[in-house]
């Protein structure tokens, strides 16, 4: 299947699984063309530079006026020279930039004082090409840590990406950004706003080293709504919380994460404390769980994607530890590759997390399938049970008993596939 087939595919099955909030409609883009798929106000390009043999390497978001901006970044403190720059950069203008600047291939990560200039550099040339102040364009950077970021190939190729920047030239921007990601992420949604309908697209990628925080990949995305920075940071920080940063493939935290979002303007204004915030903050949330998802399925190796929910916790915080320990463990993932219904090393796993629980009030379903009752009753069916771990996409969800707390999080299995492309990922 062709990768963007592959992509439209996995969003249809996810679509399925989903339930919108209000106001919100699902876009969902077309494999056989660019489409009228991103918001208004921005132009998206991605061409090969030469960091990678032949594939697509560099990708540049430019906003046609100077955007409201937000974004995330990795807390790992091993952080690449990119998002130093970046963090400086949004400061210092206050949440107002024009473009976004991303290279695949090479992480610019452990490179000193000379990935720092690079980083500058990538700034200073994108702004040159496309009449900006360098103060106002992010730079990305992500595949292989410690390793010199051949920026000369970038700077050369300014006047090539200046020539395939276009309106709907999302799907290049989308696939330039891939490392081991086997398609792309794009995913978009309408909502209905007091002052008209406003949309809000993303691509994304990340196939491994996928665990918060953040959440080990990158986002790019746009809307053509009218907002204030602080506000937009605001709903970002929020739904990255119940995102991209609820997804694990292998419990890893990359030094170049980053999920960024600008605003271009030219669609309804949302203001603070309006419904509008609140149904754009729902309508933000749905896109980034998309992507989030589409990560998750794209997983290493992956052949399994699951949803984990944890109800009765004491506190949605002791959910969420649950929750995280239970789907980063690799017995739990190496089960749910295997197909056995082990539910011994998922309550194992809780027990581990740090969240209080009477153990004799544990209880597991898979899908709609008791495994565990309360009492420690595991009398269930084997082959039920197998039946729903045959599907390439179900349900765990673990009750710890009967407190208010609760969390979803998305994993995948983890399989001898995964081990293959990390056993060789430099060469």
């Amino acid at each position: 299947m062709e990768p963007f087939e592959k992509s439209i595919a996995a969003v249809k099955r996810l679509s399925a699984r989903t339930v919108w909030p209000d106001g919100v409609t699902p876009v969902v883009a077309d494999p056989a063309s660019d489409g009228n798929f991103w918001p208004a106000g921005f132009t998206l390009s991605g061409i090969n530079c030469g960091i990678k043999p032949s594939r697509k390497d560099l990708m540049l978001m430019l906003c046609d006026e100077p955007a409201s901006t937000a974004s995330v970044f990795t807390t790992n403190l091993c952080c690449a020279a990119p998002v130093e720059l970046s963090k400086a950069a949004l400061r210092a203008s206050g949440g107002k930039m024009r473009a976004v600047i991303c290279n695949s291939g090479n992480a610019n990560a452990a490179t000193g004082a000379s990935g720092m200039s690079n980083a500058q550099r990538m700034a200073d040339t994108t702004a040159a090409a496309f009449g900006l102040d360098a103060s106002e364009v992010l730079v990305a950077s992500t595949g292989v840590i410690g390793q010199r970021l051949p920026v000369e190939k970038i700077a050369e190729a300014m006047p090539s990406l200046k020539a395939a920047s276009g309106a709907t030239h999302w799907r290049d921007a989308a696939e330039a950004i891939m490392t081991t990601d086997t398609f792309p992420k794009a995913f978009a949604v309408d909502v209905a706003l007091s002052g008209g309908t406003a949309r809000i697209a993303g691509i994304a990628k990340g196939s491994g080293m996928i665990c918060p925080n953040m959440a080990t990949m990158l986002a790019f995305l746009g809307a053509d709504v009218s907002i204030d920075p602080a506000l937009l940071q605001e709903l970002l920080s929020a739904a990255n919380a119940l995102s991209f940063n609820a997804i694990t493939v292998d419990g890893d935290t990359s030094t170049n994460d980053m999920a960024a979002i600008m605003a271009s303007g030219k669609g309804p204004q949302v203001l603070r404390g309006s419904e509008d915030a609140r149904l754009f903050g729902e309508a933000l949330r749905s896109v980034m769980t998309m992507l989030a998802q589409l990560i998750i399925v794209d997983g290493e190796g992956a052949t399994k994607f699951v949803e984990l929910r944890v109800t009765g916790a004491a506190t949605d915080a002791e959910a969420r530890m649950a929750a995280m320990t239970v789907a980063n463990s690799p017995l739990v993932k190496t089960a749910i590759h295997g197909e056995d219904a082990n539910w011994g090393r998922i309550i194992a796993a809780a027990g581990r997390s740090g969240a209080s629980f009477d153990q004799e009030e544990l209880s597991v379903h898979f899908d709609d399938e008791p495994i565990l009752k309360p009492g420690l009753d595991a009398n269930f069916s084997e082959e039920c049970a197998k039946a729903v771990m045959q599907q390439k996409e179900f349900t765990i969800t673990l009750s710890l008993g009967n407190g208010p707390g609760a969390a979803t999080v998305w994993t995948c299995d983890l399989s001898h596939g995964y081990i293959e492309i990390n056993g060789s990922y430099r060469s």
